[in-house]
């Protein structure tokens, strides 16, 4: 009988998927201890923070954008990395983790629906 082996690519998304699902009850636990306007800054800072030292370390060159792109980027850094998150911490802020879990497994779908 062959065994399964698991190729990295398989590890990186189940750990990715499990530190997701975690991260939801840890920020509605974290809201009790600041602001949502805080905690979406520090997750996110905290995000950035853990790329750019990824793209140091294995030495990535500066991406190039064309022109045109570059008003693309900034509506998507604006409402993903700036809007989205403070709401999702303000919505997590009203209701239960376990409520809110639920709902973010909707982004998904969202998100296909929209590329649609």
């Amino acid at each position: 009988m062959q065994t399964a082996r698991w190729k990295p690519g398989v590890l990186a998304a189940f750990g990715s998927a499990f530190l997701f699902g975690a991260g939801t009850p840890l920020a509605k636990w974290l809201l009790g201890q600041m602001s949502p306007w805080m905690l979406a800054g520090l997750l996110y800072l905290g995000s950035g923070i853990g790329l750019g030292l990824y793209r140091q370390l294995r030495g990535a060159t500066r991406p190039r954008l064309n022109p045109g792109e570059m008003r693309w980027l900034l509506a998507a850094v604006l409402c993903g990395g700036g809007i989205a998150p403070v709401l999702l911490m303000f919505g997590l802020s009203a209701m239960p983790a376990s409520h809110a879990a639920l709902l973010l497994n909707a982004e998904a779908v969202l998100t296909a629906l929209l590329a649609w």
